[in-house]
């Protein structure tokens, strides 16, 4: 099922699970839902972030230090979920701390804590035929990549086993905060909506409240993470104020 997009343009976060602990993700989460934002991605630290930049790839660094695991993670969503009902929440993940859960297993637990979905960064479309089919069964929203790269015919299998949102990426190459963004982000969204009418966010690279509205005049949201967990690094012992007052900033016109 779609997420609900309460308004436009809709504000996903993103945050990686136990930077600089689980309960202070907790604390920075409801901060950025109370401030604004409409959907979380809750990030599962990895050992090998190859779509990420160095802001998160850090990030990851600091969290798998305290032994954050991906059970931790879906533990902290059954958290969130308590205080947030109508905030969406998805796992953002890698595909191997899937794996060694198990699908089945880990659809059954996402279910069972509130969560809407999952976007698996390193999981390509044309290899997830028993992933869909395990979402499906669960009910669970699954959200994929599409590049500016991408072929029309890779961006429509990317449209049909979407059913969350589409997520497109702004530019090539990884995730991190940027001067302005790439105009192929406006042609990407206008060359997806020809076959979907899900939402479409825009990441990697939105930092700014300008920006942020750029994205809104083109896109149905977009989505902030770099520039987020870089807010949390900078603010040691302040995280979720400092998160909180960065995200009213972002949405402070709508």
């Amino acid at each position: 099922m779609p997420l609900i997009f309460h308004k436009k343009p809709a504000l996903v976060v993103y945050v990686t699970c136990g930077d600089p602990d689980l309960a202070t993700t907790r604390e920075i989460v409801l901060a950025a839902i109370e401030a604004g934002a409409d959907v979380i991605e809750l990030g599962v630290p990895f050992s090998d972030p190859v779509a990420d930049g160095p802001v998160i790839q850090r990030a990851s660094e600091r969290a798998l230090k305290h032994g954050t695991s991906l059970a931790q993670v879906l533990k902290l969503a059954a958290e969130i979920r308590e205080q947030a009902q109508s905030t969406g929440l998805i796992v953002f993940s890698y595909l191997n701390p899937i794996l060694r859960m198990g699908l089945e297993k880990f659809c059954k637990v996402m279910r069972h804590a509130g969560l809407d979905g999952a976007l698996l960064t390193d999981l390509p479309v044309e290899e997830a035929g028993q992933y869909l089919r395990e979402m499906r069964q669960a009910d669970l929203a699954t959200i994929f990549l599409a590049a500016p790269t991408s072929t029309d015919e890779r961006l429509k299998r990317v449209a049909e086993a979407s059913t969350g949102f589409v997520y497109a990426v702004s530019r090539t190459g990884v995730t991190g905060a940027r001067q302005q963004l790439a105009g192929e982000a406006k042609t990407l969204v206008r060359r997806l909506r020809k076959y979907t009418k899900l939402p479409v966010a825009v990441g990697f690279g939105v930092s700014t409240a300008e920006q942020f509205a750029e994205v809104g005049e083109f896109a149905d949201a977009a989505v902030v993470g770099s520039a987020i967990v870089e807010t949390i690094e900078r603010n040691r012992g302040r995280e979720a104020a400092a998160v909180g007052e960065f995200v009213g900033k972002l949405t402070a016109d709508q």
